[in-house]
């Protein structure tokens, strides 16, 4: 069975937890990580997957940056431990809403993310975005690609500044960068 295929059937297995059933697109991963640079110390990612994402965050970090990478399934979490071999990620099976367990008082430079929030309960959705921005350094960014446009008032009690970028692939997938929390609202 192709890697293709076996990807396919992870995702479609796990579709409440992935929201996909697909891993993203090469321009998806580039426009989701296109906020970081090489000034950006410490990432977070939500919703690992197989790594797609989390190599292309490497590939744009210095050498003493940091990842912290969360998913929730066992399975993506060994896969990935196996394929990236790098110090500056740090994969963790668990759930978003358990972030301040692994970082403490630690500022977040950028926060990337593939969860599938319009499947989560809104009550999650507002936890984890709560902890996102308590977190969140001044000029920091939350950057979110989901498959609906229309998602912007998910992010609207929590940040200033929110941009839209479209993109083209099937199914189409839209990335929310944000910017300039509203801290202690």
């Amino acid at each position: 069975m192709s890697n293709k295929l076996k990807t396919a059937i992870a995702f479609v297995k796990n579709i409440r937890t992935t929201g996909a059933i697909t891993q993203t697109s090469k321009k998806t991963e580039q426009e989701i990580t296109s906020q970081i640079t090489k000034k950006t110390k410490f990432v977070v990612e939500f919703g690992m997957g197989h790594g797609n994402i989390t190599k292309v965050i490497l590939s744009k970090l210095p050498k003493d940056a940091k990842v912290l990478a969360f998913e929730i399934n066992p399975e993506f979490c060994e896969l990935v431990r196996a394929d990236i071999n790098d110090p500056r990620l740090k994969v963790v099976n668990d759930s978003a809403e358990n972030l301040k367990k692994y970082i403490g008082d630690e500022e977040v430079d950028s926060f990337v993310s593939s969860m599938p929030l319009t499947m989560f309960p809104s009550t999650l959705v507002h936890t984890i975005m709560d902890i996102c921005v308590g977190c969140l350094s001044e000029d920091g960014h939350f950057s979110q690609v989901l498959y609906n446009k229309k998602s912007q008032s998910k992010f609207a009690d929590y940040y200033n500044y929110i941009e839209v970028n479209g993109n083209v692939s099937l199914p189409p997938q839209y990335i929310y960068h944000c910017s300039e929390p509203k801290k202690g609202q």
